[in-house]
C-alpha cells in the first residue's frame, strides 16, 4: 500500500524505534512507517489501518510493538479472535500486563464475559498502573451488563476514581459509563447527574455525553446543512410565487390587450 510523502517513519515512539533497531535499516523504515500509518488511520479509517498492520505484521512478526499494533487494528475492526492472539503474543514478548483489559474486552467481544471478570479478578490487575485498573473496571463492568447484572455493575463503577473530583485522562469515560449503567437500571435522575459531571470532565470530546444529556432533557438538535437546504427550498418557493405573478401579469395585460382590440 502506498506510504504519503510526509510520512518518515521517525514519528513513531522512541519506545518502538527502540524496539525496531534489531531490523536491518531498510527493513526497519518500512515498518515504521507503516505502524505510522496504523496510528494514523486507526480512528477515523479501521480498515486501511488493518491493511497497513498486515504489511508490518508480514515484515517483522516478531518485534512486539508491531504485534500490538497489529492487534489494536484487528480491535478496531471487531476482530476479537485475531486481536486477542495478536495481544498474547505481544505479552509474550515483554511480559508487560498493561494489554490485560483490552484483552479481557477482547473475551467480551467473543462473547465470553464469564472469562473477562475472571480476568478483573486475576493477580495480573494488581500490577497494571492506575489508568489500567480504571480500565479494567471498565471492562468488568461492561461484562456484568452483557450478563444482565445491572445492579452489580453500577457497584463495580463505584470506586475512589469515581468519587474523586480531580479530573484525569479516565475521568469522563468513568463517570459516562456510571451514567449509562444508572440510566439502563431506570435510575434517570441520578443518571442526568452523572452525566452532567461527564460533560464537565470531557475536555476533548472522547464521550457524547452533552448529547446523551441533551437528549434526557429533551432538547432536539437541527442539522446545520439540512437546515440551509430546507432554507434554500423556502426561498426557491418564493421565487415560483414570484415568476407565477408575473404569468397573472403578463396574462391580465394580454386579456386588457384583447379587449381593446374588440373595442377596435
Amino acid at each position: 500500500m502506498p506510504i504519503p510523502e510526509d510520512v518518515t517513519g521517525d514519528e513513531i515512539d522512541k519506545d518502538v524505534r527502540q524496539e525496531l533497531l534489531s531490523l536491518p535499516k531498510g527493513l526497519a523504515e518500512d515498518v515504521a512507517k507503516n505502524l505510522v500509518m496504523v496510528a494514523r488511520l486507526i480512528d477515523e479509517d479501521p480498515e486501511g489501518a488493518y491493511a497497513y498492520s498486515k504489511i508490518a505484521l508480514r515484515l517483522a512478526s516478531r518485534v512486539a510493538a508491531v504485534r500490538e499494533a497489529a492487534g489494536f487494528a484487528a480491535y478496531a475492526n471487531q476482530k476479537y479472535s485475531e486481536a486477542l492472539s495478536e495481544f498474547r503474543a505481544a505479552r509474550r514478548m515483554t511480559g508487560n500486563v498493561e494489554l490485560w483489559p483490552v484483552m479481557a474486552d477482547c473475551e467480551r467481544g467473543l462473547g465470553r464475559p464469564e472469562k473477562a471478570l475472571e480476568m478483573a479478578g486475576a493477580p495480573e490487575v494488581h500490577k497494571l498502573d492506575k489508568a489500567g485498573q480504571v480500565e479494567m473496571r471498565l471492562v468488568a463492568a461492561g461484562a456484568r451488563r452483557d450478563m444482565d447484572q445491572l445492579d452489580a455493575a453500577i457497584v463495580t463503577l463505584q470506586s475512589p476514581e469515581l468519587a474523586s473530583n480531580s479530573v484525569q485522562p479516565w475521568t469522563a469515560r468513568l463517570r459516562y459509563a456510571y451514567a449509562d449503567a444508572l440510566l439502563a437500571a431506570g435510575r434517570e435522575d441520578e443518571a442526568r447527574e452523572w452525566f452532567a459531571k461527564a460533560v464537565e470532565s470531557d475536555k476533548d470530546g472522547s464521550t457524547d455525553a452533552s448529547d446523551r444529556l441533551a437528549e434526557m432533557d429533551g432538547v432536539e438538535f437541527v442539522d446545520a446543512f439540512d437546515e440551509a437546504e430546507a432554507e434554500g427550498d423556502a426561498e426557491g418557493d418564493v421565487e415560483v410565487e414570484g415568476d407565477a405573478e408575473v404569468v397573472v401579469e403578463k396574462a391580465v395585460e394580454d386579456e386588457d390587450d384583447d379587449e381593446g382590440d374588440l373595442k377596435d
